[in-house]
């Protein structure tokens, strides 16, 4: 029996390559939903997915027995391949090399919740690189414009 109790509660956030405006919003539930079967697949939840054009939005729990970076190397890799062959043939489809992933309490839950829901609503009057940013800041990070522009 273990004695480890791990509840790891993130908010995963990253864009398409390039911030190209891939994904249409005619299967984009299709998109949010196979990110979270994978995860499930994989044995680690979503427990929201969002998002629009550009990126994504995760609400995640992962065990304490499996990496940040390996949980988001199989979800973005694998829902590339399942958008290139569902959506791109020519395979002109690719998520960005990296993410943002912040952590949140559980009493944050339920507005991440709202908030992921409410990303069509959110970039109507703000672009995804100031929400990053603003996300960035919040966590106390600093970062390369190079990454939050491209």
């Amino acid at each position: 029996m273990s004695h480890s109790f791990v509840h790891c509660l993130l908010h995963v956030v990253f864009s398409t390559h390039l911030r190209k405006p891939l994904i249409d919003p005619a299967w984009d539930k299709r998109v949010h939903a196979m990110l979270g079967g994978i995860a499930q697949q994989r044995g680690f939840r979503v427990l929201e997915a969002g998002g629009v054009a550009d990126h994504v939005h995760l609400l995640m729990v992962l065990p304490g027995t499996k990496p940040v970076s390996d949980c988001l190397r199989l979800v973005k890799a694998n829902s590339s391949k399942w958008i290139n062959d569902t959506f791109f043939p020519d395979r002109d489809f690719a998520w960005q090399e990296g993410y943002g992933a912040f952590s949140i309490a559980q009493s944050q839950v339920e507005a991440t919740i709202a908030y992921i829901r409410g990303q069509a609503e959110h970039h109507r009057v703000r672009t995804f690189q100031d929400e990053f940013r603003d996300f960035l800041t919040r966590q106390g990070l600093t970062w390369d414009e190079r990454y939050v522009w491209g």
